[in-house]
């Protein structure tokens, strides 16, 4: 769940020094980290000198990556090594809520909490001084969230661009250089079979769901079927869980459904009205803000957590069903990646946790630099600055999404 119900937020300022940064890349334990928790057995930088001049040049550098697994953060620390840096990145508080091991190696990274749920000030001026002074590059991702289709870029968000903008307004004061930013393509492609890997996995969730591992001709037609099954199985589950009973149709039809009514439910508890322009997104943040801020108003002898943890669930998972998006596996488009990221979403939807077992290789794509004006974006327009960046991000993920393995 990622609203903290268990204590009130607290901001997590970063680890200023470059000790224990600089002892986690002398000793390698971002190799060992990606290796044995995440299977990243190997990177491949490209274009890193359009980092490294910028670093050169003295300008407060943001990077900007897509946002497709848990592993982003960790790899950019590979980055990092190739230009000789170290970087801040700003972070989900309900990160540093795991537990203190991870709270400790997070801030020793370089990062900082936000509170997604509000208005966290701190966590902007931060960001933005960051930015100002150069000490180190920032790593902002811009989608917000992740859900494993490294293929698909998501809308970005604009607070991407109020930061760097704010920051260039004040370097421009100081005369102290440009505010840039570079967007980040980050592509993982897998190292082995993935057919074999497929067919395994869907077996054991097969069995975990009570049935017989499906007997068949083993051809990409029929692992796409039985992940159909599963996925609608598991649809069906939660369906009975909220509503009741499970319903019938198109699994996207059934999918979008579910969605609204997890949505309203919550959303008429809170008395929240949205907006007709409002996406998924941006309703699920409304809902955890209300339920945090609610839990904390609430005096505690009157507080109910199951209900307020129902309503966090509920929000959860409306944006976990947005992680499966319908072109994903259409055929003449199925990838090994595209096969291996569809059963690790059914496998943290069933467990809580995928099983990180198929070998991988990352590639970190630097984009060009986009150089952010200090002044205010034309009124009444999209950003210039964003759209530069989403136009990068996207010819980029595209591109790499052809490095992947089509499977026929």
């Amino acid at each position: 769940m990622t609203v903290v119900l268990d204590r009130p937020y607290e901001f997590v300022p970063p680890y200023r020094g470059n000790l224990w940064p600089t002892a986690i890349q002398s000793f390698r334990l971002i190799d060992w980290h990606l290796r044995k928790k995440e299977a990243v057995l190997d990177f491949d930088c490209r274009n890193a000198e359009r980092f490294t001049e910028s670093l050169q040049a003295g300008h407060g550098i943001l990077l900007a990556p897509n946002h497709c697994r848990y592993a982003d953060p960790i790899v950019l620390g590979w980055l990092a090594r190739e230009v000789r840096t170290h970087l801040y990145a700003m972070a989900s508080w309900h990160l540093f809520n795991t537990n203190r091991f991870e709270q400790f190696a997070l801030r020793r990274m370089g990062a900082f909490s936000v509170f997604r749920e509000g208005n966290d000030r701190k966590a902007l001026e931060t960001a933005i001084d960051i930015l100002v002074s150069g000490e180190r590059p920032l790593v902002l991702f811009p989608e917000g969230t992740t859900n494993r289709t490294n293929d698909v870029l998501k809308p970005l968000l604009d607070g991407v661009s109020f930061i760097a903008r704010a920051a260039a307004k004040k370097r421009a004061k100081q005369q102290s250089g440009q505010v840039v930013i570079h967007p980040v393509g980050l592509k993982y492609l897998c190292l082995e079979d993935a057919h074999a890997w497929a067919h395994e996995r869907l077996a054991v969730l097969e069995r975990t769901l009570s049935w017989l591992p499906a007997s068949g001709p083993g051809d990409i037609h029929h692992l796409v079927q039985r992940l159909f099954r599963v996925s609608q199985a598991y649809l069906a589950l939660k369906e009975i869980e909220f509503t009741g009973h499970a319903s019938t149709g198109e699994l996207s039809h059934r999918r979008d459904r579910l969605m609204e009514q997890l949505l309203q439910q919550s959303e008429e508890r809170y008395g929240l009205r949205p907006k007709p322009t409002e996406d998924v997104r941006e309703r699920v943040r409304k809902i955890r803000a209300a339920v945090s801020n609610t839990f904390f108003a609430t005096e505690e002898a009157l507080r109910d957590p199951a209900t307020f943890r129902r309503d966090a669930e509920r929000a959860d998972l409306a944006q976990f069903l947005l992680s499966f998006p319908d072109e994903y596996l259409t055929p003449g488009t199925i990838t090994d990646t595209r096969i291996v990221e569809t059963i690790q979403r059914i496998q943290e939807a069933i467990f809580g946790k995928a099983k990180e077992t198929m070998p991988m290789k990352v590639v970190i794509e630097v984009g060009d630099a986009i150089p952010v004006p200090a002044g205010r974006p034309p009124r009444g327009e999209a950003d210039p600055v964003l759209c530069q960046l989403r136009d990068q991000l996207h010819t980029m993920v595209g591109s790499l999404s052809q490095e992947a393995t089509l499977l026929a």
